[in-house]
């Protein structure tokens, strides 16, 4: 099964993302105690909160941090966010998903208008773009010291009720639907692999090259996306020249 590495545009960006990690903790504990308020504090009774949590475990948040947020939201604390998306395109007309948890609509839509526009980019429409991106599950397994070739990583994907296997020198990339994500998840992690990344995701149907001369653009772009506190997810289906 061939297409696209996502996996490598992640991994072009990891280490903006490793520079905010504060920031990153921030947003997971607003996930969080949403997650909480709604379903409750238990993630064995609350899927939602379970996903949450693995993706604070997967960022290395602090104990202390998760305890935090579960707290506030068990000792009914009245705050209470709204799920908006946002739509738009980047510079050289690359697709953009943008999820928030907001408490303000208007400062949140004034600030990604902003972020977008100041960049080259243009908002758009609700369903001008989301159309263009799919609900998925992924999963990446390292290749690194893992004695398993690709058919065996196949049959292992498909036991499992994985949809979609894309390899590559660096990583084996699995796609699952959303509602068989957990059972993926769990069934591989059963079967010994070590999850590198495990998460609900958007995924473009196809991936658009970003113009030499607009990379640095869009970069800033979604640097000035990603550090608004309200700003959860940016998606984009910006296909990364490969660094020099």
């Amino acid at each position: 099964m061939s297409g696209h590495s996502k996996w490598h545009n992640i991994q072009g960006r990891k280490n903006a993302q490793d520079s905010k990690r504060g920031k990153i903790f921030q947003k997971i504990s607003r996930e969080l105690f949403m997650a909480a308020k709604q379903g409750g504090p238990d993630p064995s009774g609350n899927p939602a909160l379970r996903l949450v949590m693995d993706k604070a475990k997967a960022a290395n948040m602090p104990k202390e941090n998760i305890k935090r947020a579960l707290d506030k939201a068990e000792g009914g604390d009245a705050a209470n966010y709204d799920e908006v998306t946002y739509e738009g395109y980047g510079p050289g007309g690359v697709a953009v998903l943008v999820h928030a948890l907001t408490d303000n609509r208007n400062r949140t839509s004034s600030s990604v208008r902003v972020a977008i526009t100041r960049h080259g980019g243009t908002m758009a429409g609700a369903g001008a773009v989301s159309y263009l991106f799919d609900r998925r599950g992924y999963i990446v397994i390292d290749r690194e010291g893992l004695d398993v070739d690709e058919d065996q990583m196949l049959e292992a994907v498909l036991e499992a009720g994985g949809e979609d296997l894309q390899t590559s020198d660096e990583a084996f990339e699995i796609y699952t639907d959303p509602k068989d994500f957990t059972q993926v998840r769990d069934a591989l992690e059963a079967a010994g692999f070590t999850l590198a990344t495990a998460e609900l995701t958007m995924v473009p149907q196809n991936f658009v090259p970003v113009p030499e001369d607009k990379v640095e653009t869009f970069q800033n772009m979604i640097d000035a996306l990603e550090d608004d506190d309200d700003v959860q997810d940016v998606y984009t289906a910006a296909d990364w020249p490969d660094e020099d």
